[in-house]
């Protein structure tokens, strides 16, 4: 069934038959650290009719913390920590879950929330910003050392990415026993500012799909991984969710694997051309210019 666009004759009986709305946050809920028109007041009226409110975000950059941080300072003081599911949080459960144990090490490809989510989790985890000063230089007789603890390589959005990491994360992976290589997400790009989109963290896990020969485990979305976890905390059958976001391949896939309900808003990578093109697999059940359209249509008669 093609998409519909969202209006006043099909808003009611969505909105409705939903108990759980989650968001995606780039492209979505802000660009950069631009927050896009009406969504806090969005979030503020879907909340006052009873709604629950939840954030999964591929962006491995930041933990929840760093998160929820983020929400405050853009003036969307509602949001709690327990209400954002980032995919730095899904590595660090993925590995709890599957019983890692704690006396091997995580190689980090990524930023500072992927180490934070790491040690709230209970393990130890090497890399990160740290190594972004680092170099790898060729040099003859001379061997680039490796930690042989590390038995997973998480690799996510780095703005750092180098030569040094890929080594480092290549030699764990084809080198140490058993090692997993596990991927926060695949995006090719996102809107890292406001006015852009820049390369996603899927072009730093392809990077290490050439050198390893390996195809990693996706963590993120489209990977219904996280959705257990929503269903734990919200006791929401999926039916009665509807996943929102700017992705098709991402947001929306996510949606519909899970069996949610899918919303799509054309303020982030996909426009409403890409949207209706004849060549496009994944459609979401509607689609709007904007979140902020939901306070238009609650309102309208």
């Amino acid at each position: 069934m093609a998409p519909q666009l969202l209006s006043s004759s099909n808003f009611k009986s969505l909105f409705d038959s939903v108990d759980t709305f989650l968001f995606d946050c780039d492209g979505v809920i802000w660009k950069g650290e631009t927050l896009i028109d009406g969504v806090s007041q969005t979030l503020d009226l879907i909340r006052s009719k009873g709604k629950n409110v939840v954030f999964v975000t591929n962006n491995s950059v930041k933990s929840r913390r760093q998160y929820a941080e983020k929400f405050r300072s853009l003036g969307v003081t509602s949001v709690t920590q327990d209400e954002i599911f980032s995919s730095s949080f899904a590595a660090a459960m993925y590995l709890k879950i599957n019983n890692f144990p704690k006396d091997k090490k995580v190689y980090v490809i990524g930023g500072e929330g992927v180490l934070e989510e790491l040690q709230i989790a209970g393990f130890t985890g090497l890399g990160g910003p740290e190594d972004g000063e680092k170099k790898a230089q060729w040099k003859s007789n001379s061997l680039f050392e490796h930690d042989k603890s590390v038995g997973a390589v998480v690799v996510g959005l780095d703005p750092n990415i180098n030569y040094y990491k890929l080594q480092y994360g290549t030699l764990c992976v084809r080198e140490n026993p058993g090692c997993l290589f596990i991927a926060t997400n695949r995006d090719a790009v996102g809107h890292m500012t406001d006015l852009q989109e820049w390369p996603g963290a899927g072009c730093m896990v392809a990077a290490m799909c050439g050198s390893t020969e390996r195809e990693p485990i996706v963590v993120g979305k489209p990977s219904t991984f996280m959705m257990d976890f929503l269903l734990q905390k919200f006791g929401t059958e999926t039916s009665r969710m509807c996943m929102v976001g700017d992705r098709l391949d991402t947001d929306i896939l996510f949606g519909q694997n899970a069996g949610c309900k899918t919303l799509l808003v054309l303020t982030g990578v996909t426009s409403e051309s890409n949207l209706l093109d004849k060549g496009n697999k994944i459609e979401p059940d509607y689609y709007t210019s904007t979140v902020s359209d939901i306070i238009k249509l609650m309102e309208s008669p």
